[in-house]
C-alpha cells in the first residue's frame, strides 16, 4: 500500500462527507472548492471509491455524494486501498535478487514497516477522524438548499392614480375643491 498525495486528498475528502454526512448529498463542485483540490481529480477519486462501495452518489439538481456506509465501519485503510491502483511494493521471495544487495538486506524492514503501517491504518477510523475535527472546534455549515423549480408569482397591487383620468372625473375633482 503506497501513501501518496491521492490517498492524503482522498481522506480529506471523506471526513468531509462524514462531517456532512446527515445532511443532503455533498456536490463535488463544493467539495473542490473548500479543499482548492481540482474538479477533474475529485471525479477521478470518487469513481474509485464509489466502485469500492464506500461512497454512493446521487444524480440531479441536489445530488452529489454520500458515504454508503457509516463513518465508523470505513477505515483509513479501505480509502487509501480503494484509491490506490493496488500497486503492492511487497516484492515475492521468488524475485528478491539473491545477491548482498542494499534492497535486498533491508526488504525485510521494509515488508515490517508496511504491515505496521496498515495494521494502523485499518485501526482509525473515519469516525474517529471526524470526532477529532469537532472536537477541534470545526463547525460544518450547512449549504442552503436550492430551490428549483416553479413559484407562484408575487402578488402585485394595482396602483390607484392620485390623478384624474377622464373629463368626468377631473369636473368631480374641481367641484369637490370650490366647495
Amino acid at each position: 500500500m503506497r501513501l501518496s498525495t491521492r490517498g492524503r486528498f482522498a481522506i480529506t475528502a471523506m471526513i468531509d462527507l462524514a462531517l456532512r454526512q446527515t445532511s443532503t448529498p455533498v456536490p463535488l463542485a463544493d467539495l473542490a472548492q473548500r479543499h482548492r483540490i481540482s474538479m477533474s481529480y475529485l471525479e477521478q477519486m470518487f469513481a474509485k471509491l464509489r466502485q469500492q462501495g464506500l461512497v454512493e452518489s446521487t444524480r440531479g439538481p441536489g445530488g452529489g455524494y454520500t458515504l454508503a456506509r457509516p463513518a465508523a465501519a470505513i477505515s483509513v485503510a479501505d480509502i487509501v486501498g480503494a484509491i490506490e491502483d493496488g500497486a503492492n511494493p511487497q516484492s515475492d521471495g521468488n524475485t528478491r535478487e539473491s545477491s548482498a544487495s542494499a534492497q535486498a538486506m533491508t526488504q525485510d524492514l521494509w515488508d515490517a514497516l508496511q504491515t505496521t503501517v496498515l495494521a494502523y491504518l485499518k485501526t482509525v477510523t473515519l469516525q474517529s477522524l471526524a470526532d477529532e475535527q469537532k472536537a477541534k472546534g470545526f463547525q460544518v455549515q450547512e449549504r442552503r438548499p436550492v430551490q428549483k423549480g416553479v413559484f407562484a408569482k408575487p402578488r402585485q397591487e394595482k396602483p390607484r392614480p392620485s390623478t384624474p383620468n377622464s373629463v368626468f372625473a377631473l369636473a368631480n375633482a374641481w367641484s369637490g375643491r370650490s366647495t
